[in-house]
Order: structure tokens, then sequence, then C-alpha cells
């Protein structure tokens, strides 16, 4: 790493989708492969892929994506979510892609410090022993910014 790269980032993940999971994800653990340190905030629906009994389902987002070939009429039928979905992980299936579990355990091993955000976790009215074992603690979004220091910030 030269003197002037990037050194830490720290990723607040607002959204619980399974299409918006992976990219905070998959940018913490590039960063750990590449010598950064990575630190990733769940705050809000963001919490969903840190909540041990919603991280195995998450769903594809299809309703009001702009980016989804499917009008919206058709996107709100009943299935059409579950369908694109599982399409999605079929997908990601063949290009070998962890699941979201497995790539939680990934960035926990590979020393990325998880956290969950303490208001949102209030607002939910989720306690501790509703999230995922790496979530390393529950914190305050001042404690956010004091854990982030001089790192980038992403938000996702």
């Amino acid at each position: 790493m030269s003197e002037n790269s990037l050194k830490r980032i720290s990723i607040i993940c607002s959204k619980g989708s399974l299409d918006m999971a992976y990219p905070g994800l998959i940018l913490a653990n590039a960063a750990r492969m590449s010598g950064i340190e990575a630190m990733l905030f769940f705050t809000f629906w963001g919490l969903d892929i840190v909540n041990e009994k919603k991280v195995d389902d998450l769903h594809l987002s299809v309703l009001g994506n702009p980016s989804m070939p499917i009008p919206a009429m058709i996107a709100g039928l009943p299935g059409v979510e579950h369908l694109a979905t599982a399409q999605m992980k079929k997908e990601m299936e063949k290009l070998d892609i962890p699941s979201v579990r497995e790539m939680l355990s990934i960035l926990d091993d590979a020393g990325a410090e998880l956290y969950a955000c303490q208001l949102a976790m209030d607002m939910f009215k989720l306690e501790r022993s509703d999230l995922v074992p790496q979530v390393r603690e529950v914190i305050s979004a001042m404690d956010f910014f004091d854990k982030t220091g001089d790192a980038q910030i992403i938000f996702i």
C-alpha cells in the first residue's frame, strides 16, 4: 500500500433487501482482502441483514425498483418478489457467491467490525439477542463517528 492509500472504510448499511445487503458486504470484504480496515454499521432496515430471524430470508426488492425490467403492475403481484428472489439466488449460486450469513462470518473472520444502531434497535424493539453473533456491539450514531475516526464513509 502506498503512503496516501485508503486505510479504513466505514460502511453504513441502511436497507435490508437482498439486493442492498450485498454491496456493503462485498465492499467490506474487498477492503479486508486489500488490507483496509472495514467497519459496517447496520441501521434502520439494514438491521434485517444482521437480524437472526431475517438474515436467511432477505428478498429482492422488485416493486419501486427502477432497474428491474418488470412493470410495476406486475411487480406487485403475489409471488413475483419470491420468484425474482429465487432467480437472483440461483444466479449468485452459479457465481459461487456466499449467502449473506456466510458473508457475515467471512467478514468477522477477516477482522471487519460489525455494529448495530441503538436507535434503530429501540425503534424496532430489538434486543442484542435478536442479532447474529458477528455483531460486536449495539452503538449510538455518536459512537459510530467516534469509531469511524478518519475512515472513508460509504452510505448504502
